[in-house]
């Protein structure tokens, strides 16, 4: 009878611990355990692709397959995610559209208070975006100082109050509960505290900073060249605000973005892509790859990430365009049709 007893409890034991994997292993929806590349489309309107991350499967256009008759918007810019929804910026539309990050099924849009939308993240049940709002060219007045921070209820999906950058403002990162903004138009980025949503003093790093990635307390940004001056990345040490330079050889001037994977620093130049030690102090002038894109083709998204590079092509923004993937030693691994504009790679795991 012990026995007995003991058998069944094994076997219930190995039952539930069997189930409880298959369960993690289960895909909780069609576009699970993949990436998403966002098209930014043109006047006509961006769309969303996806792959698998074994690159089997691919469709063309996820955010159409999913919801028949629904316009994703113009200008697609930015995806961030919470939970098991993905927010989907359509900087030209003024409209985020949030749809579950697995089907892709449209859940609700936030459609008023924003103004020309860019990046956005989450901090405790709220959505902070970047708004571009007016530029300088179309009002002399304030286009450089109206950009703001669209704070959004996720309970309500609607925009409940505005941070005034009293700047311009692009890319956000959060760390340590803090909000970190590139100002792409000046020297500064931008520091804002989401709890008294007042600026704090912003760290000088020089113009043109675009890409940022934060990794054990230092904030990474690169720098396109301006005027005179190359190149750079920049590190911002967080706890005291000190900043140091690597500054790129000539050969280096058309730097575009910037990640970072595991134990490196991941940029590109041109259509090439370079890494070093986030302890270097000098750039790698020695590629691991140089992407074979069409005549007059650059880089217009980027990404490291699942032991890949991703790269996509700008592209002639009016036809369909390509994203390659490539193993970390720069080998080619797919090559992918996506749509017009491709901005950026989006992993869903």
């Amino acid at each position: 009878m012990k026995l007995t007893r003991l058998f069944l409890l094994a076997l219930s034991v190995s039952l539930f611990v069997s189930c409880s994997n298959d369960d993690d292993n289960d895909p909780k929806g069609v576009y699970d355990k993949g990436f998403f590349i966002l098209n930014e489309g043109n006047s006509g309107g961006g769309s969303v692709s996806f792959a698998s991350d074994d690159l089997a499967n691919f469709t063309a256009d996820v955010y159409k397959t999913a919801n028949v008759g629904d316009f994703a918007g113009v200008y697609l810019q930015n995806i961030f995610f919470d939970g098991d929804k993905a927010y989907i910026i359509a900087g030209g539309s003024n409209v985020i559209n949030v749809v579950n990050r697995y089907t892709f099924k449209l859940i609700a849009k936030v459609d008023s208070g924003l103004a020309n939308p860019r990046y956005g993240v989450i901090k405790d049940g709220k959505a902070y975006v970047t708004n571009a709002n007016t530029y300088s060219y179309s009002n002399p007045a304030t286009g450089d100082t109206d950009d703001y921070i669209a704070v959004i209820d996720l309970a309500t999906n609607k925009v409940e109050s505005k941070i005034e950058l009293k700047a311009t403002a692009n890319r956000i990162v959060l760390e340590n509960g803090k909000f970190y903004i590139t100002d792409t138009y000046n020297d500064k980025v931008l520091v804002v505290n989401p709890v008294t949503k007042a600026l704090e003093t912003p760290v000088t790093i020089g113009y043109s900073g675009d890409s940022v990635e934060v990794k054990d307390g230092i904030l990474y940004v690169l720098r396109a060249p301006y005027g005179d001056n190359r190149s750079e990345i920049v590190k911002v040490k967080l706890s005291d605000k000190s900043v140091t330079k690597i500054t790129f050889p000539k050969s280096l001037d058309r730097a575009g973005y910037l990640d970072i994977y595991n134990d490196k620093v991941y940029y590109t130049s041109n259509n090439s892509v370079y890494a070093i030690s986030p302890s270097a102090t000098e750039a790698s002038t020695t590629p691991i790859l140089t992407a074979n894109l069409p005549t007059g083709g650059s880089i217009y998204g980027f990404a490291v990430e699942n032991n890949k590079i991703y790269i996509a092509d700008a592209g002639d923004y009016a036809s369909n365009s390509k994203a390659y993937i490539y193993n970390l030693s720069g080998v080619s691994q797919k090559e992918l049709t996506v749509g017009v504009g491709p901005n950026g790679f989006y992993f869903n795991n």
